[in-house]
């Protein structure tokens, strides 16, 4: 297998091929993990139905990947990774604060993907008996590390074919998963569920596209950057989205079902959202289940690995893609330590991790996505340039980003961990901390739309001069 050469340069028109349906292995392998069972258990905790559940699943999923396929446009139509793109609305220079949020939610990611994990080995290993929990999770998180970072490392071509057979390895043996637990399900209690209210409907979806798609807008680009030119806009978007979001659906439907007859279920889930999942299933079946969980869950920290390398170079690193993928390697071993050996609780810092950073990278997102709407085409050289077209500096997006992180940080509430208690400083405005709004999570959407509206009223006329004179 060879090593990739190519880093945050524009790629070679020699290099460009393949069809938008290639698209569909890695958005798919990156998302086809079982946590989004233990999703279900968390959609249900905003006290919702099943029913509003499945729906603010669809919702949260597709939404999220939209953003994901429009962003995969600009690698189309430019063949740059996405933080160099994001330089012509933020400025050479200024894409430094996107290129560093993001290079965060990268490693935070694959923090997390890896301490799941490890969790799951050892919970699958404690009920065999026959290793020690603390040395499973050892053996499982070598596995899981060994198969990410060389894949990371090497880059592009390999991470598409390896993307392919993870793809459809853990799609089979989670069906097979399915198959064995569907007895579990309590349809009495799963269709008796009361409905809950509009905010903790609306909490969901918006988790649901905090928690499921929104971190991927910033890698988008850099899948679909060696696509030619020439490929159908509709049928990027279509892949990506598709392959992204149709695994997701079934699997967040199928884990509310499980977990809404079951409390003790769905409290294991809080501490150990891939493990407790173990619980169901016969004792024979428990080391197959332990290699889906790390293998779905690899498939998002390749990902992961492989973009944050492309983002810390794209903020002034200088150093080779695959150096950059190894030092992330090394920010997500000591996380993984963190997360599996001292944190006392897994899903609270989690979630609180998520919201934190998901209002500004919502801001970015929304930024991002509609100036490759409005953009018919990039000056590449430019791009490398502080004293081209995109300047140094774009104070107006960096003003929005700002704007819309301050407003969005005031309407979420964030007490997962005492440091974040200052959040929600605007929620008196909608009857506090303690209201019905508390854990809707409004700030997110705000931050969404402050940072689409921002952008279109500023930069549109800008934007459509600048194309009609070049």
């Amino acid at each position: 297998m060879n090593l990739e050469l190519n880093g945050t340069n524009i790629i070679d028109e020699s290099q460009r091929g393949g069809k938008a349906s290639s698209l569909f292995w890695p958005w798919c392998g990156a998302n086809v993990s079982l946590l989004a069972l233990s999703y279900g258990a968390f959609f249900l905790g905003f006290g919702i139905s099943f029913w509003q559940a499945t729906i603010a699943a669809f919702l949260g999923t597709v939404l999220s990947f939209l953003l994901v396929g429009f962003s995969s446009l600009a690698g189309k139509k430019s063949n740059a990774p996405t933080m160099v793109l994001s330089r012509a609305s933020f400025g050479v220079r200024g894409s430094v604060i996107p290129g560093l949020l993001s290079y965060l939610i990268f490693v935070g990611w694959e923090i997390v993907l890896m301490s799941l994990a490890t969790l799951a080995t050892g919970t699958v290993f404690m009920r065999l008996q026959n290793v020690d929990q603390d040395t499973a999770m050892a053996i499982g998180f070598a596995f899981a590390v060994a198969l990410t970072v060389s894949s990371g490392v090497l880059g592009f071509s390999v991470i598409m074919r390896i993307q392919r057979v993870l793809t459809i390895v853990t799609i089979v043996m989670t069906c097979f998963y399915i198959f064995l637990t569907i007895d579990e399900v309590d349809w009495s209690v799963v269709t008796s569920l009361p409905s809950g209210s509009a905010q903790g409907f609306i909490g969901a979806v918006i988790f649901g596209v905090t928690a499921i798609g929104l971190g991927w807008v910033n890698a988008a680009a850099d899948y679909s950057r060696y696509l030619p030119r020439d490929t159908s806009s509709k049928a990027v978007v279509g892949w990506t989205v598709f392959g992204a979001s149709i695994v997701p659906i079934i699997l967040v439907t199928y884990g509310a079902a499980l977990s809404a007859g079951s409390a003790k279920l769905s409290e294991a889930i809080a501490k150990d959202p891939i493990g407790a999942l173990t619980t169901i299933l016969p004792s024979w079946y428990l080391v197959i289940f332990a290699l889906v969980a790390i293998l779905g869950l690899v498939g998002g920290a390749i990902l992961n690995l492989y973009s944050s390398g492309l983002a810390l170079i794209s903020i002034g690193l200088p150093v080779k893609r695959h150096v950059a993928a190894s030092i992330d390697a090394v920010l997500m071993f000591l996380g993984v330590i963190y997360f599996v050996w001292i944190a006392d609780d897994f899903f609270y810092p989690f979630q609180g991790f998520l919201t934190t950073l998901g209002v500004p990278i919502a801001v970015w997102s929304a930024i991002f996505v509609t100036d490759v709407l409005l953009r018919k085409s990039y000056n590449e050289a430019d791009l490398y340039l502080e004293q081209g077209s995109y300047g140094r500096w774009n104070a107006r997006s960096i003003s929005i980003m700002a704007i819309g992180t301050f407003v969005g940080w005031g309407f979420v509430t964030n007490s997962f961990a005492s440091w974040l208690s200052w959040q929600g400083y605007f929620l008196f405005l909608i009857g506090g901390k303690e209201g019905a709004w508390a854990y809707a999570n409004l700030g997110v959407l705000f931050a969404l739309l402050i940072g689409f509206a921002g952008h279109f009223l500023l930069a549109r006329k800008k934007l459509t001069l600048h194309q009609l004179t070049h």
